[in-house]
């Protein structure tokens, strides 16, 4: 008889939930981290709304590890979450001799009700020399939630070369596909370095998504941002999507800002 191995690596969740209280203002009855992730309430600018800071406890994402972060944000609610850093995949231990080591999972998922408001806004994913990680960003608004979701990914620390990395993003609004895009980087994705994917003097790539009801049927029209972003109004909703590549995550930054599109709390 046979005994399964254990699985390698973390497993750990953090969960979120906002709602409107008896004031008016949004109260998090749920706040819960796990892991490598810890959550504090930090100060937010309007004190009807809700601000939460993911701050790194433990180095992760590493490979073979699976975190997860799930945010619920209720009717008329309103929610930011930041970071207080960036976020490093970093190789794993070696595994068992024959053992194949899995690649690290982190997934993201968002429900924002109607009327409500939700503000995704952690600071980059850098993919460190050796790592595998797989992102997905998962986001379910109803047909007057506001959305906006900012995601940035550097390829490597200073000096040196880049992880694995793949990351994809699902938007639905109102039941129907929004947006769903995949990005594979780093060695071993076809072509990820060509002028055809970010270019070989590229190393950090960014979206921000704005989703407003308020745009209705004359969103902001497409322009370009220099050489190395576009602003992109969405087809299947009232939304607007800007995508830029860069040398460094500084100059990605300072691109997907010079959109002008929201103004961030």
């Amino acid at each position: 008889m046979t005994t399964a191995l254990p699985p390698s690596g973390v497993r750990a969740t953090a969960r979120i939930a906002a709602v409107v209280d008896a004031r008016g203002r949004t109260a998090l009855p749920v706040l819960s981290g796990e892991g490598p992730f810890a959550l504090r309430r930090t100060r937010s600018a309007d004190p009807a709304r809700a601000r939460v800071t993911l701050v790194g406890a433990m180095s992760a994402p590493l490979t073979g590890d699976r975190l997860a972060v799930e945010a619920e944000v209720g009717e008329g609610a309103a929610l930011r979450v930041d970071g207080s850093a960036a976020t490093i995949a970093l190789p794993g231990l070696p595994g068992r001799t024959g053992e194949a080591q899995e690649p690290a999972r982190y997934d993201v998922r968002l429900d924002v009700a109607d009327g409500a408001t939700a503000h995704w806004l952690p600071e980059p994913l850098i993919s460190a020399a050796g790592s595998d990680l797989r992102q997905h960003l998962r986001v379910d608004l109803a047909p007057s939630a506001r959305l906006v979701l900012r995601d940035e990914q550097v390829l490597g620390r200073t000096g040196e070369g880049p992880g694995r990395l793949g990351t994809r993003l699902t938007v639905r609004r109102g039941g129907r596909p929004l947006l769903d895009q995949r990005l594979d980087l780093g060695p071993g994705a076809p072509g990820w370095a060509s002028g055809a994917v970010i270019g070989r003097e590229h190393r950090a790539v960014g979206q921000l998504l704005v989703v407003d009801p308020d745009f209705g049927a004359e969103p902001p029209g497409p322009r370009v941002l220099g050489e190395t972003a576009v602003v992109t109004p969405l087809a299947a909703g009232p939304a607007i999507l800007v995508t830029a590549v860069a040398p460094d995550a500084l100059q990605l930054r300072r691109l997907l800002d010079r959109s002008h599109i929201f103004t961030s709390w």
